[in-house]
């Protein structure tokens, strides 16, 4: 069995070791009041949510696009539509749709003609 003494150098070892991993990980911490106040990070990624929302919503109110499976996805002002489309026309209306809501800088075309 192992001794006393070695034991507890060990113990020490590794204590020594963790102690400046937390303090380095709790240093990385953000809080949300600091990012919200900035004007960074939480602002963006709650714009990018509603600009998306706006965007679905937009391509949903259009009956020739409601029942297509298009998906949106945003960040910082960029639209990405990706899904599949049954015809040339629903994308270039599905396009423009997302073009005209307000606070889109520009829409990536990711949609594909169904294969038939």
């Amino acid at each position: 069995m192992q001794s006393t003494p070695f034991i507890r150098s060990r113990f020490l070892i590794v204590a020594a070791l963790a102690l400046p991993a937390f303090a380095f990980i709790a240093g990385c911490k953000s809080s949300p009041a600091t990012s919200a106040n900035t004007g960074t990070g939480g602002e963006i990624a709650t714009d990018d949510a509603a600009l998306a929302a706006r965007v679905k919503a937009a391509l949903s109110a259009d009956p020739g696009l409601k029942p297509l499976p298009v998906s949106v996805a945003t960040y910082r002002g960029v639209v990405q539509l990706s899904g599949y489309v049954d015809s040339e026309v629903q994308i270039q209306k599905a396009l423009a749709v997302a073009r005209g809501v307000p606070g889109v800088q520009s829409v990536s075309n990711e949609l594909h003609l169904r294969p038939h």
